[in-house]
């Protein structure tokens, strides 16, 4: 496929955009500073900001799909109206846990455990969220990944999930960068979540 991943210079991004491109699909890799973004064949850096809707549509046509790993500073809505303008029929989005649940109706940014200093992103990833459920044009995925993102070694096993929070026998939550790359190009091959929310973690 072509696809075009934003904010390809972040760490998900990046492990994102290698996966990619380790599986022979053909990646545009955006971010307003391309140097940091990793290179190889069959990945082109691009310098973009993806809060341009009109720029973005530009940056994206001819894609199969985009994955963003943006943070929720561009809101659903710019990158919708940039798909919609391309002709660009998917979109996978790179989320966070909050609005996972970690109890029978009780979502994990509502517990009192919920570190206050992640409010402010978590609230607007939510708000993200929403906005995509009430999309029905563009065919959306959202991947809201298990609670700690951390660099270990890519392990290639890990359960899945959709609105639960995934923990180990511990009690954790967590998932490594690479296997999370895994799981977000598992999706875009194999679509099991077609305008839905899924999660993963070990």
């Amino acid at each position: 496929m072509n696809v075009t991943v934003l904010g390809a210079s972040g760490r998900a991004g990046s492990e994102i955009t290698r996966e990619l491109a380790a599986r022979g699909h053909t990646v545009t890799a955006v971010a307003r500073k391309p140097e940091a973004i990793p290179t190889g064949a069959r990945i082109t850096a691009v310098a973009g900001d993806a809060s341009d809707a009109p720029a973005l549509a530009a940056l994206i046509k001819g894609s199969d799909a985009v994955i963003s790993a943006l943070h929720f500073d561009v809101p659903a809505a710019t990158l919708l109206s940039a798909l919609k303008a391309a002709g660009v029929p998917r979109l996978l989005v790179t989320g966070g846990a909050a609005t996972l649940e970690v109890a029978p109706g009780v979502r994990l940014i509502d517990s009192p455990e919920f570190p206050e200093e992640w409010r402010i992103p978590a609230e607007a990833g939510v708000a993200f969220l929403d906005d995509l459920r009430a999309e029905t044009q563009i065919d959306w995925t959202f991947f809201s990944p298990a609670a700690i993102i951390e660099e270990t070694p890519r392990l290639g096993a890990f359960r899945t999930g959709t609105e639960q929070l995934i923990v180990d026998a511990k009690g954790e939550s967590r998932i490594g960068f690479s296997d999370y790359a895994i799981a977000m190009v598992d999706e875009l091959e194999r679509p099991k979540h077609s305008r839905a929310r899924f999660t993963a973690g070990y």
